[in-house]
């Protein structure tokens, strides 16, 4: 079997309007084969035309894709990586990879007839555990979230994770100062409590703080929270490169830490492991190096007895492709999904994603399990990329 043909869509996703989901972009990328098997992946990084840069990355690693066997993953995976490497090898280079790589994964499972997970040590588990993100959508006050909480639990999930601090929401990605009001911390605090209060005490309330803080400003917010509302972890309290910062804040806090999805490869992850920096690893399938370097990563993690979380904010190969690696992982926690998005990942799957209520079903087809809607996917090109 020889590639013959990769290709990249950029899509600008269709969301509903009442769920209020902010206005992001997804990369798919497709592989053919001699042998008419096609595979997909996904290579989505919206924010700041993150996806045309994937896009375009996809489509220069095109020539040395041409008349690959497409079984050889671990090779393609080593041949791309070290593409860039005088660039540097992680970041944009392994999102584009990681497109490349799911696709590849699924094309194996296909012609061997096999759902990926099979390929990967098979079924540990049924079903995955997911946790809910994107349920607060449009909500504004302490009641609103409480409210939404309240129905979210209501229909079966047992885990909700949200950034309560809406001051600091221009600031996602753009690091300035590291601080926060004494309003704006208050308010984000009146915001938990009011979801701890609608949930009661049974339910896990995880935080992410997107890296938006200083060390004593995370240290400050991460054991407030835990004090007044027992929440279960605290995500990405300092920026991603900030590795000795990340070490203080450790130190100096009840709560659990979670990092991991802004790292990339298991380099990046080895010296959070080595130093104990988290409780919890979140690795991203479509930034870090797709199928094969999750499972990587997965499998270091367990030497360490840390549980994997993988981090999801994309489109819908980014949970499908993480599920099928967490199907086979000892050390999973719970997968993170966006309650607002599933109509949006539906649209562009000839069969829709089966989520009921916290748990998330594979298909045990062969691959991925799903095929994409090429045409829903071409009706919904970005104008920027037809």
């Amino acid at each position: 079997m020889k590639i013959t043909d990769v290709k990249a869509y950029v899509v600008k996703p269709q969301y509903p309007e009442e769920a209020g989901v902010f206005e992001g972009d997804w990369t798919f990328i497709q592989i053919q084969t001699d042998e008419g098997i096609t595979g997909w992946g996904e290579a989505s990084n919206s924010p700041r035309g993150g996806c045309f840069l994937s896009a375009k990355t996809v489509q220069l690693l095109r020539e040395d894709l041409l008349d690959q066997d497409p079984f050889n993953t671990e090779k393609l995976w080593q041949q791309n990586y070290r593409r860039y490497t005088y660039l540097g090898a992680r970041g944009l280079p392994t999102v584009a990879l990681s497109g490349v790589d799911i696709a590849l994964w699924d094309i194996k499972g296909k012609a061997l007839g096999r759902p990926i997970y099979d390929l990967l040590g098979g079924q540990l588990r049924n079903d995955i555990q997911l946790y809910a993100n994107g349920w607060f959508f449009g909500c504004k006050t302490p009641e609103q979230y409480a409210r939404a909480a309240k129905t979210t639990i209501e229909a079966g999930h047992q885990a909700i994770k949200l950034d309560p601090f809406l001051e600091m929401q221009p600031y996602h990605t753009a690091y300035i100062s590291g601080q926060i009001s004494a309003e704006g911390e208050d308010f984000g605090c009146q915001i938990v409590q009011a979801v701890r209060e609608a949930v009661g005490k049974k339910i896990e309330i995880l935080i992410d703080a997107h890296g938006h803080y200083n060390v004593p400003t995370a240290i400050r917010l991460a054991n407030r929270l835990y004090e007044e509302s027992q929440i279960t972890w605290f995500e990405e309290p300092v920026p991603p490169e900030g590795i000795d910062a990340l070490r203080t804040v450790r130190e100096h806090v009840t709560p659990s830490i979670c990092v991991g999805e802004r790292l990339f490869t298991r380099f990046d992850f080895l010296p959070i492991l080595k130093q104990g920096l988290a409780d919890y690893l979140m690795p991203d399938v479509l930034w870090t190096g797709g199928i094969t370097e999750l499972k990587k990563i997965s499998t270091l993690a367990e030497t360490y007895y840390v549980p994997i979380s993988p981090h999801n904010a994309e489109g819908p190969l980014q949970i499908i492709a993480g599920a099928h690696v967490m199907m086979s992982t000892p050390n999973f926690y719970r997968l993170e999904h966006s309650i607002a998005s599933i109509e949006a990942y539906n649209q562009l799957l000839t069969e829709p994603m089966v989520f009921h209520a916290d748990k998330f079903s594979l298909s045990g087809k062969p691959g991925l399990g799903v095929e994409m809607d090429l045409e829903a996917i071409q009706s919904q090109l970005h104008p920027c990329w037809i």
